[in-house]
């Protein structure tokens, strides 16, 4: 898993420059088909990718997109009406029946659909009208950490050229760098931390929500730490009844319009007596705060912020005894139905 994590920045270097052609063209189609909601499928971590890609389609293109059960295919065979839309299909390994079915039963309902998958072997990137690969290569570890980064790049690559964003094209020609220089380990009171702790909170708002979710499902994964992730502002709706003194909370932090909401969450919950440890762009590390490299957009400022956040996951099984690599209960290729 470590060297995994390390490998992301090469590995968001290769994809952006193979799929570079691709992403265009794609680009041009969906213009022209200009459609009036994108869906999208998905399971575990890749489905925190396409959380991500609905609030950069939501935000950036002002298109309503929605995750779609896999089962309304595989179990429920529910007729669907998707004439016009757009389909995203995200996988590392492809192979998944129900994410199969699901993307089948899509092209059938009228939706044109594109895959982001690492297998491009895999029926979920040959049956699909058009694929990007993710280009990360054969990943070990089953907590996925580089797949994982390639697909939030691939889904901002898909808007930044759908949109025409020349800002947005700017921040990911820079990523590969940048991530490849974030490579301090996390500071080891911070560690000491978070391996003891049983429960925690995992915050996020906006696009910082989708890594809030795959921080939860890492810490469930490679350290058995039972975590939850919420949006700030959902977190006082109920769950904030459960904090006590010293409960965890572990808060990526936004870079746009959601930070102030952010910041006065967080202040809330310490008087509640949460332990805050904050996840943001451009500070430096401390025990109470994971610095990560600044990504030069807003809506990308989450991708060095999951990167980071993965090495404190990976340190923090180790202390724990655990190995990253090979969790209990669980296998690389989940093959739900």
């Amino acid at each position: 898993m470590l060297r995994e994590i390390g490998e992301a920045g090469e590995v968001v270097a290769r994809m952006l420059a193979a799929n570079a052609q691709a992403t265009m063209q794609f680009a041009r189609r969906v213009r022209t088909l200009d459609p009036s909601v994108v869906v999208t499928i998905a399971r575990g971590s890749s489905d925190y990718c396409a959380l991500y890609l609905k609030y950069l389609i939501e935000i950036e293109l002002g298109i309503p997109c929605a995750s779609i059960g896999p089962s309304i295919a595989s179990l429920y065979k529910a007729p669907l009406r998707l004439d016009g839309a757009l389909a995203v299909s995200i996988s590392q390994s492809g192979r998944s029946p129900d994410i199969v079915a699901m993307q089948q039963a899509a092209k059938q309902a009228g939706a044109l659909t594109l895959a982001l998958v690492n297998d491009v072997s895999s029926p979920l990137a040959t049956d699909a009208d058009c694929l990007l690969p993710l280009h990360a290569g054969p990943e070990k570890s089953v907590a996925a950490t580089k797949s994982m980064i390639a697909g939030l790049v691939a889904g901002a690559s898909l808007v930044a050229s759908w949109r025409e964003d020349d800002a947005l094209a700017s921040g990911l020609a820079g990523l590969s760098e940048r991530l490849s220089g974030q490579i301090a380990p996390p500071p080891p009171a911070m560690v000491e931390r978070v391996a003891a702790a049983t429960s925690a909170f995992v915050l996020g708002r906006g696009a910082t929500l989708a890594i809030a979710a795959e921080a939860a499902l890492k810490l469930k994964e490679t350290c058995a730490i039972h975590a939850e992730a919420f949006s700030s502002a959902e977190v006082m709706h109920g769950p904030a009844a459960i904090v006590a003194p010293g409960f965890l909370v572990i808060a990526f932090m936004p870079q746009d319009e959601a930070r102030d909401g952010m910041i006065a969450a967080l202040a809330r919950l310490r008087e509640m007596g949460a332990h805050v440890l904050v996840v943001e762009a451009g500070t430096s590390d401390g025990e109470d705060r994971l610095g990560t490299v600044h990504a030069n957009h807003p809506q990308l400022a989450p991708i060095p912020m999951i990167h980071r956040f993965y090495s404190l996951a990976e340190a923090c099984a180790q202390k724990l005894g655990r190995d990253p690599d090979n969790p209990r209960n669980l296998r690389k290729v989940t093959e739900t139905r």
